[in-house]
């Protein structure tokens, strides 16, 4: 129960699933925009990072122009206690310089579905996520394109993700998300970078 009421106080309605606070990178060392548009591989979570109240784990893959995240959440470090996963991806656009980031980019991140798994059938848990009004299924991944849950807002409403990028020899940056969630304009660009999300399989590279 405590591990519920804490997660519970980190806000309902899903209020962003955001780490606290920025990471300081070498600049030196990240790669130029054209090879941030170029990127191809998998990166995956080295361990469980704290967010929202619980841990979770990222994945990033890059082929082509185009890019997809799954998101993993659950309520301990073990990701035993999962409680959702949340997945996108689209093409994405490597633009200008970060006027915050030294070595970092803005970056364009098409959403061109997204698609959401309840993975707990606790009502408490699930309502403190803003997931109860979803029409969601536990274990059953959902398609929520065109009508949003939580704090995800429909593709017809929120089709782009402005992010702060950047990427060195063995790690892809992406930015602190706000507590709403929202990046879904220009002007929401994160101005600090979230830690290294490490390659975990990249053409040409020997894992």
């Amino acid at each position: 129960m405590t591990t519920l009421i804490t997660f519970a106080a980190a806000g309902t309605a899903l209020a962003g699933i955001a780490l606290a606070a920025g990471v300081q990178a070498d600049a030196a060392e990240f790669k130029p925009k054209e090879e941030l548009q170029a990127a191809h591989g998998t990166y995956r979570s080295a361990a469980p990072e704290e967010w929202y109240g619980g841990f979770g784990t990222r994945e990033f893959t890059f082929a082509d122009g185009r890019w997809t995240l799954t998101f993993t959440h659950a309520l301990d470090p073990a990701m035993t206690l999962r409680t959702f996963q949340f997945r996108t991806g689209g093409n994405f656009e490597i633009r200008q310089p970060s006027p915050d980031v030294e070595g970092a980019y803005h970056g364009v991140f098409g959403e061109d579905w997204k698609h959401l798994t309840l993975l707990t059938d606790n009502p408490e848990i699930v309502a403190a996520m803003g997931m109860a009004g979803c029409g969601l299924t536990t274990n059953l991944e959902t398609d929520i394109s065109e009508t949003g849950c939580a704090n995800w807002k429909p593709v017809a409403e929120c089709g782009e993700d402005h992010d702060l990028f950047a990427m060195d020899a063995t790690s892809v940056y992406f930015g602190v998300r706000p507590a709403d969630n929202d990046m879904c304009t220009p002007d929401k660009v994160p101005t600090a970078l979230l830690p290294a999300v490490p390659a975990f399989a990249v053409a040409g590279a020997t894992q």
